[in-house]
């Protein structure tokens, strides 16, 4: 049987490498949230179906559907949820990538990321999220 988070913030954290997930569930946990895992865009957007989420920390690159089409498929069926997506990713020199981030002006996080970075960037758009109710993540949240 499911159980709230102590601080009542569901996470979804969409990420193919196994190593990177179950790293991104224990920090998060021991921060009070409650962190489901998808391996890819798809079972991602399956998932926010059956319930929503506080946050979504997405891989740009996941089999199946990437996080840039899963931030689409959630602009189209939830738009709401997209102040609420922050990206990781280790090819942020890609001009594709890069321009896609420049669009959304959602924050990022660049892979190796340190546990600390993972925090402060969840608490900051959370934060934003609370304050606005749904307005953009402020720019200076952004790494890079």
């Amino acid at each position: 049987m499911e159980k709230d988070s102590p601080n009542g913030k569901r996470v979804l954290v969409v990420e193919d490498e196994p190593g990177i997930a179950v790293v991104c569930r224990r920090i998060l946990n021991a921060e009070g949230f409650q962190v489901d895992i998808a391996v890819n865009g798809k079972a991602a957007l399956d998932m926010w179906r059956e319930k929503s989420y506080d946050l979504c920390l997405t891989d740009i690159r996941t089999p199946e559907m990437n996080g840039m089409e899963l931030y689409q498929h959630l602009e189209r069926e939830f738009p709401e949820a997209v102040n609420k997506v922050i990206f990781a990713t280790g090819d942020v020199l890609n001009s594709a990538i890069k321009a896609f981030l420049e669009k959304t002006t959602r924050p990022f996080l660049a892979k190796p990321f340190t546990p600390d970075a993972l925090r402060n960037i969840v608490r900051a758009v959370l934060a934003n999220a609370d304050q606005s109710h749904g307005g953009l993540a402020n720019a200076s949240n952004r790494k890079g």
